[in-house]
């Protein structure tokens, strides 16, 4: 096993770890901050799959912005923070083996993946060099805003969508909704 490998089993055994205290917490408090430690297992995953563009935003808004959120909801509409009632205390068996079965359907789909940094995978095929010879062609400098702007544009229209959707919702738990 290489030491990448060996790295990535223990990154996964953390964020499985971090799940599963999200999915068994017994307070709001404990969820949310079990669940912005599964967002940062997610992103050194990413730092390890050399993609620390997507390492940022998964640190960004999973563990930065999505937690301060959560937290500012729980404070807002919740009147006993450390209590919650018996029925979200219970965890389901069905809900157990729907979990199980999911992740083993997850799972069952890894050995079919390349492996990372394989040569052979499309990432290294003629749509890269494509990709990286028009981008210069129209004058950017940056393949990666060439991809988000040029390529992906409806793409990062809607995700613009979704953090107006975002913002909208902040201004609405912070009753300033008539601020804009």
């Amino acid at each position: 096993m290489t030491p990448t490998a060996v790295l990535l089993v223990g990154i996964f055994g953390y964020v499985l770890l971090a799940a599963v205290v999200t999915a068994i917490a017994r307070t709001l408090l404990t969820a949310v901050i079990a669940f912005a430690a599964y967002s940062l297992g997610l992103a050194m995953v990413w730092v390890v799959f050399r993609a620390p563009d997507v390492a940022f935003t998964e640190a960004a808004v999973g563990v930065g912005v999505t937690t301060a959120l959560f937290l500012l909801l729980v404070a807002r509409t919740t009147r006993h923070r450390d209590t919650v009632s018996p029925h979200t205390q219970r965890i389901r068996p069905r809900s157990i083996a729907t979990a199980v079965l999911v992740t083993l359907g997850v799972l069952a789909t890894v050995p079919s993946l390349p492996a990372v940094g394989a040569t052979a995978t499309p990432a290294f095929g003629p749509v890269t060099q494509f990709y990286l010879e028009d981008t210069a062609a129209r004058g950017i400098n940056n393949a990666v805003t060439a991809v988000l702007v040029v390529y992906r544009g409806f793409d990062t229209f809607g995700e613009i969508g979704v953090v107006f959707a975002a913002a909208v919702a902040v201004l609405a738990v912070l009753g300033r909704e008539t601020v804009v």
